[in-house]
């Protein structure tokens, strides 16, 4: 894993491929809550997100995403976007998102060679980069580019 500083959207505007941190919480009318930091940021971009997530989360629950057309995926921290950010849900989004860039991708396209991440839980998520630093350090490998703002 590698961190630079920087702000996200300019590698999602060069073709790359971007993580958006999300919670469980869906709306009344089934969208998924995505109203602040870097989900708010991609709703800015990509008005129907909330709703195509929404039913995912509906449908098989609270876990990490490739969203193709969007070149986006998601990575759960929250499972309730009231409460802070929980680690043992960023260790299982780690581990969900290494396997999605290792076996699902390998058999759709090439692996990935680079996807960039904001700090996972940290921010709006509440947490400290120095407790969930180590975690990603465990899982996360040379492909995860941490882009802290």
């Amino acid at each position: 894993m590698k961190e630079i500083e920087g702000d996200i959207w300019d590698y999602h505007e060069e073709n790359n491929w971007i993580v958006i941190t999300t919670n469980g919480t869906l709306k009344n009318d089934g969208s998924l809550v995505m109203g602040k930091g870097i989900a708010l940021q991609a709703v800015e971009r990509f008005p129907q997100l909330p709703s195509l997530l929404g039913c995912y989360v509906k449908d098989y629950g609270n876990h990490v995403l490739p969203v193709m057309q969007y070149k986006i995926i998601t990575f759960p921290v929250k499972n309730d976007w009231r409460k802070v950010a929980d680690t043992k849900l960023i260790v299982r989004s780690c581990i969900e998102i290494v396997y999605i860039c290792d076996i699902q991708w390998h058999y759709m396209f090439k692996q990935l060679s680079k996807v960039y991440l904001p700090r996972p839980g940290c921010g709006v998520g509440g947490l400290n980069w120095e407790e969930v630093k180590p975690i990603c350090e465990k899982y996360l490998d040379e492909r995860f580019v941490v882009v802290n703002r």
